[in-house]
């Protein structure tokens, strides 16, 4: 039982990473109707951003708190920055073209990011320093440390704010609005241009403080770390209901849970012919089985009529 809690704990870790990259995937699905593949590699633009600032202001003596403070809001300002210009240079002169034009763009900025990321920061892994507590609790049997306490907390807390702002604010309205029409949207006075570049940079904000949370949770990171990710999370949104932000959440939470368990088990289940390094098999498969039976997701997919 030990061990099966202790599972349950590191893909509840592991899900509310997944949920954090899904909420950027979903909100660009539900108000333009585009995956954009390349939300993983901003996830990895904005972890090596904040360790670069993390390692200047440490070297500064500044106290660990402040270092981690602003280290995030360096990476959340580059990755806003990062959205807005590959909505408003990728995506929006493909606005209306079909839609096979914007998927092949978003693997290509995909591409320049993971080369970009490469020129600047190197091929090789980079040590994370410990900014967050390294502390561990006992609960029921199981170890969870601090900082994966902090993972799951911070990924319900921003699930929340971002769910209170799509529903109870003016620009929450002005984003459901644009999801439906942006034409009528238009008529009654939306900047659908601006709704929808908001959305990116929001979308790349959430990118940032999931690039951070994942480099602290394995305490390295590197120019390729992204991509896996990002098709990771791509599923978890698939799985709870893409376009749907409860469905994303819950989708991801899931799939990390699923992970969790599939490596600590798979060896035992299979004589030890398979071990945990297949963990990544779980996360394709449940794709592939969502696709057949449920391609709506569990949640339902966000479906809006666009003029």
């Amino acid at each position: 039982m030990d061990i099966f809690l202790q599972q349950v704990f590191n893909g509840l870790t592991l899900g509310s990473i997944y949920a954090l990259v899904a909420l950027g995937y979903t909100m660009v699905y539900g108000i333009l109707g585009l995956i954009n593949f390349a939300h993983g590699e901003v996830v990895m633009i904005g972890a090596l951003t904040a360790l670069a600032a993390a390692n200047a202001l440490l070297a500064l003596g500044l106290p660990v708190p402040l270092v981690l403070l602003l280290a995030l809001l360096a990476a959340a300002l580059v990755c806003m920055a990062l959205g807005f210009t590959i909505e408003r240079v990728a995506y929006r002169p493909l606005r209306n073209a079909p839609r096979l034009a914007p998927l092949i763009t978003a693997i290509g900025v995909s591409i320049v990011l993971q080369q970009l990321a490469m020129l600047i920061w190197g091929r090789r892994y980079h040590s994370v320093p410990q900014l967050l507590p390294s502390g561990s609790h006992t609960i029921f049997g199981a170890q969870v440390t601090e900082v994966q306490m902090i993972i799951m907390a911070t990924a319900a807390l921003t699930m929340l704010a971002l769910t209170q702002l799509v529903n109870r604010t003016r620009l929450g309205r002005a984003m459901r609005a644009t999801s439906e029409s942006p034409s009528i949207a238009a008529l009654m006075g939306v900047d659908a241009n601006r709704i929808i570049a908001l959305t990116f940079v929001i979308g790349s904000g959430l990118a940032a403080l999931a690039g951070v949370m994942v480099s602290a949770n394995y305490g390295i990171t590197h120019y390729h770390m992204g991509f896996l990710l990002g098709l990771k999370a791509f599923t978890a949104a698939v799985l709870g209901g893409i376009g749907n932000l409860a469905g994303a959440m819950v989708g991801g939470v899931l799939l990390g849970v699923i992970e969790a368990l599939g490596a600590g088990y798979i060896g035992d289940l299979t004589g030890g012919v398979f071990g945990s390094n297949y963990q990544d098999v779980f996360a394709f498969f449940v794709l592939i089985v969502v696709l057949i039976f449920r391609p709506s997701g569990l949640m339902g997919e966000k479906v809006s009529e666009r003029a």
